[in-house]
Order: C-alpha cells, then structure tokens, then sequence
C-alpha cells in the first residue's frame, strides 16, 4: 500500500533536487568571464534534457534493475519506465517506483552538469551533448547500481550492487556516486582538453558575484530535498538529515570565512559560497548516519580542507577552472571517510557505529574501498571517454573561438546586450548586433 505521506515527500525533495541544476548554472554562470557566460550555464542546462531522455529509456533501469552482472549493473525489465503500478521502499514506506525513478534522476543530472565546471571556456557544445551521454551510460548508471541498489529494494527477491550490499560501504545521499564521481571524472576532462588560453598567468576572475551567491543559495535550498530526501520516507531520519546538512554548511563557511581572514586578510563573498558547497558536499554521504556534533565537526574540517584543495591545481598544473575537484572530489572523499569516524547508529538503525561511537576501524575500512575503488572507476573510464571524443569530432574549441568569446561561435547569443541604440538610431537590430560585438571583442581582450 502507498504511504501518501512520504510519496509526497519524495516528489517534493525530487522537485528541489531538479532546481539545483539551474541554481548551479547560475553559481557556473557567474564564476566565468562575460564572453563565456551562456555557453557555461547551456552546459549545466541541457543535462535535464539529455540526461533525462536517457534515463527514461534505460537509465533507471540500469541503475536500479535486478542485478544481472555480479552487483556490477542492473537489468532491462525497468525499460521506458513503464512500471507504473510498482510500489518499492520498506513495506511500511512504499512510493510509486515512478516517483524514486524521478527523485534518482534529479541526482544523474546534478552529477553530469557538475563536470562541466571543470572544462568552462573551452569544450564544444556538441561534443559535450556527446560525453554527456557516454558518460552517464558508462560511469554514472554503474556506479549508482554499485551504491544505491540495495537486495530487495525493487522487489522481494531483487539483487542489488556490491558496495551497498557486500561491502556495506555507508553512503546516504551520494558522497562516492555524486561527489567523488564528479570530481575525479572532472579531474580527467580538465587533463584532456588542457588549460585555457593564459591561465594562470592572466586573471581570470568571476564577472557576475550577485549570480553567484543567487546560485550558491538556490544549491543550499535544493540540497535539503538532495540529502533529506533520501530518507525515502517522511521519519525522524530525513529530519536528522535535515538537521546535519544545515549544521555542516553553515559551520564550513565558519571555518572557510575564518581560514580566508587568517591567510588573506578578507573574507570574500567566494569564499562564503563555497564554503556552503563544501560543507554541503562533505555531509552528503554521512548526512543520514550522524548526529549534530558529528555534521558540525565535519562541516569545519571540509571548509578548511576544501580550501587547501583550490591550491592543488596551481601546484599540479591541471586547470579545474571553477575547482570541482576540491569542493566536490575532496569534499565528497572526506566525508565518505569521515563517516567511519562519526557514524551512530543511534540516529539510524540502519548505519553503523563508527570509531569515535565504539565501533572500531571495520567501517572505515570499508569507506576507503568504496572510496579507492570510486576514485579509480570515475577517473579512468571518463579519462577513456573524453579522449574519444577528442580524437574522434574534436572536443576544444579553436584557439580564435575561445580568444574572441564562446558564447557567439557556440550559440550565436551573448549573454548581455547592453546596447541602447536600436531605440534611438533606427538601423535595426543587425546594426546593433554589429556594434555590439565589436565592442564585446574590444573589452574582453
């Protein structure tokens, strides 16, 4: 029998997991330069749709089907989604199998747009559309079978992936399939298509700061329905979620702002943003297995940790141009592994006790398999693909392209057109386009 009560709030927190995506398009939109601003947030855009289409068709299927591989991949029996009468959950929380599928797709759409963060300025629009759709098919499906389809989810005698199930790694909202997946595969596009022209030698700041905290705010909404919401059921362990999602963002940038004043002598508006992102990212695997104090602890360390991170890139030498890999690669890691320090059991019956609650080294143990094994997966399968699609229809756009501005030869828009002359001179909207772009050129050389 459905419980109304937690398919209604399951179809809300799918709802605000979907407004995430344009919220990260507008925190993208606004970290990159005017020029490239469109192309940035089409990026993060069009996953909803192609991720979507997949997803309808085989995605979900592949994800959450009975396990034909192993733990390693779903069946074929959820194709096109056409389960309509299928109830999953406990037997006590049962939700439309239609109403997860929609919730689940919201997180392959925010994981896939993520990437993008890592290549702004510089990737054909088309091309993307392409590893887009290999990626998600190859990397993302797999893993979210691996982690999120539990034996006996889909059905009494269903089977469901390795590491929720025979390793039983803790990850309750996606630390390994959306964060540490997002990161590392990032991490991989940004080694094939190389740095921008001049970073890091020519400044390359944010163009739109207002847009960015805009987006930074609407991703903290949204990932209240992300974290509480896989609860799957209205109970007092989507509110525990709830709770500790609030109190590690909130203490992240704390300790970022404070990190900020100590080695730069400011704290910025930047640094407030992404302080809430990394505390939001690092509470995402444990948000379901901790208490408050736990989630505050783990908030302050991701704060201070993913802005060590940033630095990485400029020692390495790989451009991560809006640094995905140290708010979402190093966050996730942390708070995946953190997990096997702080979980209790105490607020789920279904976690575990980690070392600091008397359970010992065993659970940490597993985080770091699930962890390695992630890494590893993420990283070298998305290195494979973005490699294809470079060798095979071009990945980078032309060094004239990416001089002049994106925006124009991708889309033909611009993302501001600050001309006023149409009103007044008469020759039409040609001739303001003409001007404009000139004068568009002029100011972003």
């Amino acid at each position: 029998m459905i419980n109304a009560g937690s398919t209604t709030w399951v179809l809300v927190s799918a709802a605000l997991v979907m407004l995430m995506t344009p919220g990260l398009a507008l925190f993208y939109g606004g970290l990159v330069r005017t020029k490239s601003v469109l192309n940035m947030m089409m990026m993060s855009f069009v996953c909803l749709a192609v991720v979507g289409v997949l997803w309808m068709i085989y995605g979900y299927s592949l994800a959450f089907g009975n396990d034909v591989g192993g733990g390693l991949l779903g069946g074929l029996e959820h194709v096109g989604l056409r389960d309509v009468s299928t109830l999953v959950g406990p037997e006590s929380d049962k939700i439309p199998l239609q109403v997860f599928a929609m919730f689940q797709l919201m997180f392959a759409i925010i994981t896939a747009a993520l990437l993008a963060g890592a290549i702004a300025d510089r990737a054909k629009f088309w091309s993307w559309i392409v590893f887009v759709a290999l990626w998600v098919t190859v990397v993302y499906f797999p893993l979210a079978h691996w982690v999120f389809a539990f034996d006996g989810f889909a059905g009494p005698d269903s089977k469901g992936g390795w590491m929720a199930n025979d390793l039983g790694l803790l990850d309750f909202a996606g630390g390994t399939v959306v964060e540490m997946n997002s990161g590392a595969s990032a991490l991989a596009l940004a080694l094939v298509l190389g740095r921008r022209r001049g970073w890091p030698k020519d400044p390359m700041r944010p163009h739109n700061m207002p847009n960015v905290l805009l987006g930074a705010g609407l991703l903290w909404f949204g990932w209240f329905g992300f974290n509480a919401g896989s609860a799957l059921a209205a109970n007092a362990v989507a509110a525990n979620a709830f709770t500790t999602s609030m109190a590690a963002s909130a203490a992240a940038v704390v300790s970022w702002l404070v990190y900020e004043q100590v080695t730069d002598g400011r704290p910025t508006s930047l640094g407030a943003a992404s302080g809430a992102i990394a505390g939001l990212v690092a509470i995402t695997p444990a948000c379901g297995f901790v208490d408050t104090w736990g989630a505050l602890v783990i908030g302050a360390v991701a704060g201070v940790v993913c802005a060590l991170a940033i630095k990485l890139k400029y020692r390495l030498g790989y451009d991560d141009s809006l640094d995905v890999v140290a708010l979402h690669g190093v966050g996730g890691l942390l708070g995946t592994l953190l997990i096997g320090l702080f979980a209790t059991a105490a607020v789920n019956p279904a976690g575990k006790d980690g070392l600091f609650y008397g359970g010992g080294l065993a659970q940490l143990g597993k985080q770091a398999v699930a962890t390695a094994v992630t890494v590893c997966y993420a990283f070298g399968v998305s290195l494979l693909l973005a490699w294809l699609v470079k060798v095979t229809i071009g990945f980078r756009v032309d060094r004239e392209v990416e001089h002049t501005g994106i925006d124009e030869a991708e889309h033909a828009e611009s993302g501001y057109d600050l001309s006023t002359l149409g009103a007044t001179t008469g020759r039409g909207n040609a001739g303001i386009g003409v001007e404009f772009r000139a004068t568009q050129e002029g100011t972003d050389r």
